[in-house]
């Protein structure tokens, strides 16, 4: 879950893409659709809830949103009459075409406040064939002045027909260095959360309610084991039994994080590996993403993966 931030908080690694939409829909160069095209958990919902409370908003400040009329606080809370949200219900992985019918349905409806109506349809790339083909009629077709927001990670997962009736708007993907500076700066240390960081892909929002210490620990942990595993002290059985009673995600991160420095090792002459064994571990882990949310045998899959970092080092001590 990404965490909630104020629409009056600063997101310095959104701050160019934010007044480059803000005056594009000032000037009315959107259309009635934009892709914000973003890295998840990286804001992508907040922009879009900004840009919402931007229009709405009865007392902005030089166009931007105050965040303290009702119109803002309504955005804020998710309760504006105006502002439609569509996501995956929580039973679904899916934005069902049930649901993109309602939302067509209730854009034909007059506003409640005389203004524009706008929708927030996040993650886009949700969509299933239904839903995508319903949407694309609303698209062909806007109703009134709607303004439509699809926030995506993976907009190749979008229909062409889609995308080509959106204004895209690309985030560019932020510099880690930032993001943990800004996080250091609402509490704990740079270091520790650029541990967080490499654990969650750079996603700032999904770290920013968790520890940052226990988060960096769990990978130093990791790392250490990793690399004693390289000089042939690793145990796959026994670690893999008690690692799969952690939150395996986490460390299939840490794992991938250590491969990544041992392959910069590797081709940059700091050390002898065994090549072949280092990216056959890089696959089994690509692999490993697809089974976390499966009933697969947690503690077998982990061994199989650790078996190859033992085989790492195998160049080393030959």
């Amino acid at each position: 879950m990404t965490a909630r931030i104020a629409i009056t908080d600063e997101l310095p690694w959104l701050t160019s893409t934010r007044d480059t939409l803000h005056a594009a829909m000032q000037g009315d160069r959107v259309g009635a659709a934009v892709l914000i095209q973003i890295a998840p958990g990286s804001g992508g919902d907040w922009l879009a809830r900004w840009c919402a409370a931007a229009v709405f908003c009865t007392a902005p400040t030089a166009g931007a949103p105050c965040g303290r009329c009702v119109e803002c606080r309504r955005v804020e809370n998710n309760e504006h009459p105006d502002l439609a949200l569509v996501s995956p219900l929580e039973d679904s992985k899916e934005i069902k075409v049930d649901q993109v019918r309602a939302l067509a349905q209730d854009l034909a409806l007059t506003s409640h406040g005389g203004r524009r109506k706008v929708v927030i349809l996040t993650p886009a790339e949700r969509l299933n064939r239904n839903a995508a083909n319903a949407l694309l009629k609303t698209l062909e077709e806007p109703p009134g002045d709607a303004l439509l927001m699809l926030v995506t990670g993976e907009p190749s997962r979008l229909p062409i027909t889609v995308q080509s009736r959106c204004t895209r708007i690309t985030a560019p993907a932020p510099d880690r260095a930032e993001l943990a500076r800004w996080l250091a700066a609402r509490g704990g240390s740079v270091a520790d959360w650029t541990a967080a960081l490499s654990l969650y892909g750079g996603r700032p929002l999904d770290v920013l309610d968790l520890d940052p210490v226990a988060l960096a620990g769990l990978q130093r942990d990791t790392h250490r084991v990793l690399d004693e595993g390289l000089r042939g002290s690793l145990d796959p059985v026994e670690t893999a039994e008690a690692w799969a009673r952690d939150d395996v995600a986490l460390r299939i991160a840490a794992i991938e994080s250590w491969v990544q420095s041992r392959a910069e090792d590797w081709a940059r002459g700091r050390a002898r590996l065994d090549a072949r064994a280092l990216f056959e571990t890089a696959e089994d882990l690509r692999e490993a993403r697809g089974w976390l949310d499966t009933p697969i045998n947690k503690p077998l899959a982990l061994e199989r993966i650790l078996w190859r970092v033992a085989a790492i080092g195998g160049a080393r001590r030959r």
